[in-house]
């Protein structure tokens, strides 16, 4: 069986990388009265306190709903614990937020996990905790980041490179390879602890059966659960054999007797301190560890076996290369086939590793916030604080599934408008999942009542740009390709629930009824001049073209579907009409606000900006140019007359409305007028205004970069914006890289830097632009060059800007990897691409969340060929999506 058969047999999903890299720290497993999550759990403490909703672990996999873990942990004799999670300083530690401090690499992964890898390169001298913690606190936001590299750990290559590999022989039969390899010149100890445990599930007051784990052998693991098929673990060069419990150490934390006399960190105390106290002589507990004690000579590289399985094995490594063998050649056919109009072999790697990094960023996300809020039947009682402390709305909110993260440390959570971006690089390798991932947040132990999708989990109530409905029609239309039929089914089912999610934004962010929006932050962090959501003082209202632009893109996106729809059953005419004249009423509110028919469009400026609305009706423009004004390129879609054609009562209705309310159809783009092959355009801007936007977006000296679309203009590099608002002076200053600003932790930045998403959506947006206007239609490119371009030509170079990003230069370096000479040119480091969560504006390098696979995925997309005309012909005419990357 190929990996391409195997991808729609869910039961080889089952297992998979679904362990968490940060379970600390975070919202769900918070506890305490005031809701400081980064404290109340903390990495040293990890080792001994048992968590309520997950497990975190290095290169950990487990089932799908993770009640068996498997993950290695490493002690290199000089370390002051055991490496079993990844190191990282909190929120309030980084001068720029929240930061992992270690260096590991997603390298490969079928979509079904038949075959995965990564590397962990870990220093074999001890690992500068303190060194990290204290310098960076003394070093501010207007500083770089100190990074473990900057310690000089790795400066005598005194480090192990580990690679970590796992091969299916079928769903429940799972094969482990470490191989570790010493880089130092000379002889180095290592400690291996390939470890399996189970979740607790047991502790908290609502069934009480606990599994176990025994031995009667150094080499095997029993594995008895009732709900689990596995049932053994064999290793190959075990000595011995340590249990403990997945139970926290009361008395080492709280100063309290235990629960268990064999506790969580059992295991590392043994290991450290040679505790034979810590771990039961009777080789039975919850938590199980294979003990290898390693003298691993100058540059060699020694390979460490396990398998996982649920048969009964007399020579469990008999076949060992033979399978792995077969499930990298299958991973190597699989990849052949998505790539096989990529002719650069670096393209294909920064691809693969792309793809990589999403596969193995998803994770098992468990959260119950009613019984969070409450607490459990055999814990103490929560203090009264804690009932309304943090997203005590969101008590229907009961998650339990395999979710796409944007980082399994940084951001072990999901967010819901990253998510939307990550099924769009799924979609290319495994469809089903990115249809799986879209409805998931679409069903009612997701959604509110009232129809909002939850944003992320510090604040599910805050709200995210909703681009989900755009992410759906992608899917379909990517997935229709893929497999030559439409899955109506999904889209249907989808579009009945995002009916509620536009009648909620309706109804919650239209303040007055105006069909201008506000939204907040829409995910932008600290784009604005001050904290988007934030109450202004003397009852202002902040009038956000970005909210009113997205809404106007919802509207046109669930009228396409609707059309879409529409095309099999008639019924869906009416919901078309519905969303073409709420995207004309969206349309005329953008230039006729209140009695002075104020627009959001300066003329003065040719610019979208957001607006201040003072209680006496008048408003001032913020001119603050952002991405925030290009966003409403986004709401443009193309409908050809074909397809009117074959939708009479939608043709009628339309014409109706285009008769009768010419002031709502002298603002759409030319509908009358037909482009090319009698296609009609929806936009918000007409020609005229897409071009003035266009120039500046394309002009070096503001947005435009070598490395694609800047979220700040570079004009406010020399001349900082500045406003005085209620005598308070407010400053913004082009920052291409970490941010100086406080506003939401200060841990990433939209001030300057690159970001994926909104570039992505730019391009899409110019695509689709271009298959209304001929090429005929013409832009100056780069604004002051004096050649000219059509738009399709300009989305093709802002793709080849972005892949410049990750892809060597005429010397042989990456612009991702910064400043660094070793990531740059050292052969152990250079080719290892991690994928950061946005690039600093004027260089590239990476910036953010190292593994943000997420929505920087998209990678992967902006690398795959273009369909041929003749494709697009055949798979569909009237749809530009259809003509974006695949």
């Amino acid at each position: 069986m190929s990996e391409k058969q195997r991808i729609s047999d869910i039961v080889w999903k089952k297992w998979g990388p679904y362990v968490s890299n940060r379970e600390w720290g975070l919202v769900r497993e918070d506890y305490s009265e005031n809701g400081d999550a980064w404290n109340y759990t903390s990495h040293d403490t990890a080792e001994a306190k048992t968590y309520r909703w997950g497990e975190e672990g290095i290169c950990g996999i487990c089932d799908d709903l993770q009640k068996l873990v498997f993950s290695v942990g490493f002690w290199n004799k000089k370390d002051k614990m055991v490496k079993e999670r990844f190191f990282g300083l909190t929120n309030g530690q980084g001068n720029h937020g929240e930061d992992v401090k270690e260096y590991f690499y997603y390298l490969d992964s079928t979509p079904t996990h038949s075959y995965m890898k990564m590397l962990y390169k870990y220093p074999q001298n001890a690992f500068p905790y303190d060194d990290l913690i204290k310098t960076n606190a003394e070093r501010s936001k207007n500083e770089p980041e100190y990074e473990l590299i900057d310690t000089g750990i790795f400066d005598d290559n005194e480090y192990f490179d580990i690679f970590i590999e796992y091969a299916k022989e079928d769903p429940n039969d799972i094969l482990v390879r470490l191989t570790i390899v010493n880089k130092a010149d000379k002889d180095a100890e290592l400690v291996i602890l390939p470890t399996v445990w189970f979740r607790n599930t047991w502790n908290w007051g609502y069934d009480d059966y606990k599994p176990q784990l025994s031995a009667e052998e150094a080499d095997h693991i029993r594995i008895n659960h009732r709900d689990l098929e596995i049932k053994n673990i064999y290793a190959k060069q075990s000595s011995k054999t340590l249990f403990c419990n997945n139970e926290t150490n009361n008395h080492r934390l709280y100063q309290s007797p235990n629960d268990s006399r064999y506790c969580k960190d059992g295991v590392n105390d043994f290991v450290l301190n040679g505790n034979s106290q810590a771990v039961n002589p009777k080789n039975t507990g919850t938590k199980a560890s294979f003990f290898i004690d390693e003298y691993i000579k100058a540059k060699e590289s020694k390979v460490y076996e396990l398998r996982l399985t649920d048969k009964e094995l007399k020579e469990p490594f008999s076949d060992f290369e033979s399978i792995f063998e077969r499930r990298y050649k299958e991973a190597d056919e699989f990849y052949a086939d998505i790539q096989k109009g990529i002719q650069s072999e670096d393209e294909k790697l920064v691809q693969r590793q792309a793809f990589a990094g999403m596969l193995w960023n998803k994770m098992f996300y468990h959260y119950n916030v009613e019984k969070w809020l409450k607490g459990d039947p055999a814990e103490m009682p929560p203090p009264k604080s804690r009932e309304r402390i943090r997203n005590y709305d969101w008590k229907h909110l009961n998650n339990e599934h395999i979710i796409s993260m944007p980082d399994k440390w940084e951001y072990p959570w999901y967010a819901t408008w990253d998510l939307a971006f990550h099924t769009i690089s799924f979609s290319l390798i495994d469809p089903d999942f990115a249809k799986h991932q879209l409805k998931l947040f679409l069903f009612e132990w997701y959604m509110h009542p009232n129809g909002q999708l939850p944003a992320y989990e510090w604040n599910f109530s805050d709200v995210n740009p909703p681009v989900h409905a755009w992410a759906v029609f992608r899917v379909f239309k990517i997935d229709e390709y893929l497999q030559e039929k439409p899955d109506l089914e999904f889209l249907e089912s989808a579009f009945q629930k995002l009916l509620m999610n536009f009648t909620w934004w309706v109804n919650k962010k239209d303040i007055n009824g105006n069909n201008i929006f506000e939204g907040g932050f829409l995910g932008l962090d600290n784009i604005g001049v001050f904290d988007r959501n934030s109450v202004l003082p003397n009852g202002e209202q902040l009038e956000q073209s970005d909210g009113t632009s997205w809404m106007a893109m919802f509207a046109l996106n669930m009228m396409r579907i609707a059309l879409e729809l529409a095309l099999y059953n008639n019924v869906y005419e009416e919901m078309a009409m519905k969303f073409f004249e709420h995207f004309l009423s969206i349309a005329h509110s953008l230039d006729n606000m209140g009695d002075e028919n104020f627009s959001l469009w300066d003329e003065e400026d040719e610019f979208f900006y957001d607006a201040i609305a003072s209680s006496d009706g008048t408003h001032m423009y913020l001119r603050l140019r952002t991405i925030v004004g290009l966003i409403p390129m986004f709401a443009v879609e193309v409908i050809d007359d074909e397809m009117i054609e074959n939708l009479p009562n939608f043709k009628k209705r339309m014409k109706w409305v285009l008769d009768n309310k010419p002031e709502l159809a002298a603002l759409v783009s030319r509908w009358e007028v037909k482009g090319q092959d009698s296609k009609h355009l929806l936009s918000l801007l007409r020609g005229h205004r897409l071009k003035r936007l266009l120039a500046r977006m394309l002009n070096p000296d503001e947005f435009l970069s070598e490395y694609g679309v800047r979220a700040l203009s570079k004009e406010y590099e020399q001349n900082p914006y500045t406003l005085n608002l209620n005598d308070i002076d407010y400053c913004v200053k082009y920052t291409p890289a970490e941010s100086d600003s406080g506003l939401f932790g200060g841990n990433s930045n939209w001030r300057g830097p690159i970001w994926f998403p909104i570039n992505f959506l730019i391009i899409d947006s110019l695509q689709r632009f271009f298959f209304y206007y001929s090429p005929d239609f013409l832009v100056e490119y780069p604004t002051g060059s004096g050649n000219y371009s059509s738009l399709d030509q300009i989305a093709d170079s802002l793709n080849k800007r972005l892949a410049k990003i990750f892809l060597k230069d005429d010397n042989g370096k990456r612009p991702v990897n910064g400043q660094y000479e070793r990531f740059q040119t050292d052969p152990d480091f250079k080719d290892y691409i991690l994928f950061y969560e946005y690039f600093h504006g004027d260089n590239g390098r990476g910036v953010g969340a190292s593994h943000q696979t997420g929505w920087t995925g998209l990678i992967a997309k902006i690398l795959q060929p273009r369909f041929t005309k003749k494709e697009i012909a055949e798979s569909e005419t009237e749809m530009p999506e259809n003509t974006g990357k695949i």
